[in-house]
């Protein structure tokens, strides 16, 4: 699935989100310039709690 946060912006950003996604099971994709991440082995309820625990606001990208 495809989330857009807007809040990531560089690569501190990126490697929080990745770590996030990592420990709540499942890999994170993310795209900088689109401000989206593509995760897959989680479903998007654990995917966007995990990402609002490391700090980061999701909702699903179009």
């Amino acid at each position: 699935m495809k989330l857009h946060v807007p809040d990531m912006s560089c690569g501190h950003c990126r490697a929080a989100i990745e770590q996030a996604i990592a420990a709540a099971g499942g890999t994170a994709a993310v795209d900088l310039d689109s401000r989206t991440v593509t995760v897959t082995g989680l479903d998007a309820a654990r995917a966007t709690a995990a990402m609002a625990e490391a700090g980061y606001s999701a909702t699903p990208a179009p």
